[in-house]
């Protein structure tokens, strides 16, 4: 088992620089950019002299709001040597979202990319900010942001107001190597360095303060759960904003000195040419990833003969779907993770040589050096081997806290030091656990309690579906009911009717879905997760 280990993202980068000085760190296959670990850490000292020219301070925030661009990395281990927590912004975020994010973290700098699909950030942030029409670049003097001064475009087009990344690196000749030696080492483990705001799937969302300490340790224990070496590469497709980017992703993969090959906006295609063109050994994914890759018509042309492992994670895992990618991608050792952002993310993971039905039927045991319970809800006292509690969790990987939200905190983190993650599940003997749904998602039938992740269980065996969810819908009999939104598989067509045929005498009558309806895609975060909340709003909008 790995020991816990004291040391910032930059002291990370450091040390497998003088490891693997010539293994490649970071490669971007469809730009032929490719560098060494030796490079990267010379680059990543180079951006954090830059950030440290622009007046910025240890412990200053800088929003980064872009896809999975090659600057991302470097900005991330460049403010691992230099101290300023990076808050990440969601690329579905428009103006009024990127606002309260900016004001709620105190931002003082933004990183941004001209556009992303059919939205201008840059357009956005000008209507937030007309004075940057006005100001000096790096001064900016904002009515409704005051403490934001820096905007810096990456990329090259000339904005009023706005710095570029080359002005970064430029500036950097500014700040002497001795200069940021100091800086880093004032730096401290337990330092906040990364600030991930919650995707906002209920009400507003909270700004999660994650360190170094939290951060590294989770990647060294994923990396070794999936027994990832230096010669891996992991083709990673999933947003750097959130935990599965930038813990699962870019930090776990660095753990052990192997190869990041990002791909910088998400399409199944590109994914599959990646992992084909730079032999990946490795591929995340949200379950939806997987399934429109395994879905391409092309699909079979595709040579994943290197593939052996990955990580599918971000919301309810599919049996069929994995055995799909075991059989088909023949990714025999992937692992499944669970967590939530609040812990670092990762609390539970299987491992490569678990069998085929724990890595359908549960998300793993505990990662090491941690603590997990299951208790029954709204109590500390825990629930026997095998019956349904909330799943709570104590260790390394536990957050700061929410930034400037000690309310919010101490509702999810007790006295004792358990943080409560509103997520019902059960453990058996082994340690191994079973997420049965969202304390908030379960349905209340009439007094009777229904959880949907076992009704779309049920339902991804019917032949015709591709993807299902299931949520609770207002009733005015019984206060709440079954709701089923069915995405079928390419090509197939069904009623309603006959999804209920399918369901009598295998489930229980009241879990049947009251309501059934096909839809073409579901409302998404950017990060994978699909917004019930949505779903249900929907309906009730419909039913009015």
């Amino acid at each position: 088992m790995a020991e816990l280990v004291y040391q910032t993202i930059g002291q990370l980068l450091d040390e497998q620089s003088k490891k693997y000085p010539q293994n490649e760190a970071l490669v971007y296959a469809d730009r032929n950019l490719r560098m060494t670990y030796e490079q990267l850490n010379r680059q990543a000292r180079h951006v954090a002299r830059g950030l440290m020219a622009l007046g910025i301070e240890k412990g200053d925030h800088i929003a980064v709001w872009t896809t999975n661009v090659p600057e991302w990395v470097q900005l991330q281990f460049g403010t691992g040597k230099m101290g300023a927590p990076i808050v990440t912004v969601n690329t579905n975020y428009r103006a009024s979202e990127l606002e309260y994010l900016l004001k709620q973290s105190d931002a003082k700098t933004i990183f941004l990319i001209e556009n992303y699909r059919d939205h201008s950030f840059i357009h956005t942030l000008q209507e937030l900010c007309p004075e940057l029409e006005h100001c000096e670049p790096g001064n900016l003097q904002s009515k409704r942001l005051p403490l934001l001064k820096n905007v810096i475009l990456i990329g090259e087009t000339k904005y009023p107001g706005v710095l570029n990344w080359s002005d970064v690196l430029t500036a950097a000749e500014q700040v002497t190597e001795e200069q940021l030696d100091q800086r880093e080492q004032s730096l401290h483990y337990d330092d906040v360095i990364n600030i991930q705001y919650t995707s906002g799937t209920t009400g507003f969302p909270k700004g999660v303060m994650l360190t170094h300490f939290n951060l590294v340790n989770n990647a060294v224990n994923i990396a070794e759960c999936m027994r990832l070496t230096a010669e891996d590469r992991l083709c990673i497709p999933v947003p750097f904003f959130h935990c599965f980017g930038c813990v699962i992703g870019t930090l776990a993969i660095t753990t052990s000195g192997g190869t990041m090959v990002p791909v910088q906006e998400f399409s199944p295609e590109e994914v599959l040419r990646t992992v084909q063109q730079e032999r990946c050994t490795a591929l995340h994914g949200v379950p939806t990833m997987f399934i429109s890759e395994l879905n391409l018509s092309n699909f079979a042309t595709f040579d994943l003969s290197t593939l052996r492992t990955g990580v599918m994670a971000g919301s309810n895992c599919p049996i069929e779907v994995m055995k799909a990618v075991i059989e088909k991608m023949g990714m025999k050792d992937i692992t499944i993770c669970y967590g939530q952002t609040e812990s670092s993310p990762v609390i539970t993971q299987t491992r490569t040589d678990d069998p085929l039905v724990l890595k359908v039927e549960t998300v793993g045991r505990a990662l090491p050096n941690l603590e997990v319970k299951i208790v029954v809800p709204g109590t500390t006292e825990e629930a026997p081997t095998n019956e349904q509690g909330e799943l709570c969790t104590r260790g390394y990987h536990v957050m700061k806290g929410y930034y400037k939200n000690q309310e919010e905190t101490d509702l999810a983190i007790d006295e004792d030091g358990w943080l409560h993650t509103g997520d019902l599940a059960t453990m058996d003997e082994a340690g191994y656990v079973r997420v049965t749904g969202r304390l908030k998602d379960m349905i209340i039938r009439g007094g009777e309690n229904l959880y949907p992740r076992e009704i779309e269980e049920f339902l991804y065996t019917h032949s015709k579906i591709s993807d299902v969810q299931v949520a609770g819908v207002p009733d005015p009999v019984y206060g709440e009911e079954a709701a089923a939104w069915i995405i079928l598989k390419e090509g197939e067509q069904a009623t309603e009717q006959e999804i209920r045929d399918y369901c009598r005498n295998k489930i229980s009558r009241h879990k049947i879905p009251r309501h059934i309806f096909f839809i073409d895609s579901y409302p998404m975060t950017a990060s994978g997760k699909v917004q019930k909340y949505k779903l249900r709003e929907d309906f009730v909008m419909t039913v009015k």
